[in-house]
């Protein structure tokens, strides 16, 4: 009988500590998902995240002057190369020109090809050929290119309060 409760004991013992390891080793995996992002600005969470093409779609219904609140991922295409002031996002055939709000953070200037997820508020403007020229020499463009550039453009633009880096 005393070797019977010994062995329930003993088998008890072994069986929480099993429960204890595999508590801890998924606490380890969460806290490695959450590690994969650099946070700039405001605090921005990776849940109820809009795709790309979904954010095309959002885009393609906008005319100017209109606003919409919205918080999705995209590639980034360029960085503004003084100071990591702006950035432009893959978005399909055009691209997005996200601006921080009240310049109240700046992104690393080496991300391009990076993943973000942007937190924001959208809208549709059109860029005068001074901003876009200005923007072409942050960006490091030669003058050929940015004395190519002579009509005012539909441009899709963000003013971001947060973003979340995820490096390649």
């Amino acid at each position: 009988m005393k070797l019977l409760v010994l062995l329930f004991t003993i088998l008890t013992i072994t069986s929480s500590c099993d429960t204890t390891v595999k508590k801890d080793a998924n606490k380890n995996e969460t806290k490695e998902i959450a590690m994969n992002y650099e946070s700039f600005g405001d605090a921005v969470s990776a849940d109820k995240v809009m795709t790309k093409e979904q954010m095309i779609e959002k885009f393609s219904n906008l005319k100017p002057g209109d606003t919409v609140p919205v918080k999705f991922t995209s590639g980034v295409k360029a960085v503004c190369a003084s100071m990591g002031c702006w950035m432009r996002l893959d978005m399909g055939e055009d691209e997005a020109m996200v601006k921080f709000k009240n310049y109240g953070f700046f992104m690393p200037k080496d991300i391009t090809g990076d993943e973000v997820v942007v937190e924001g508020v959208a809208f549709v403007e059109e860029m005068s050929v001074d901003d876009q020229r200005h923007y072409a020499e942050d960006a490091g463009k030669t003058e050929e290119e940015i004395l190519a550039i002579t009509l005012p453009k539909r441009t899709l633009s963000v003013t971001s309060n947060g973003v979340l880096l995820q490096r390649k």
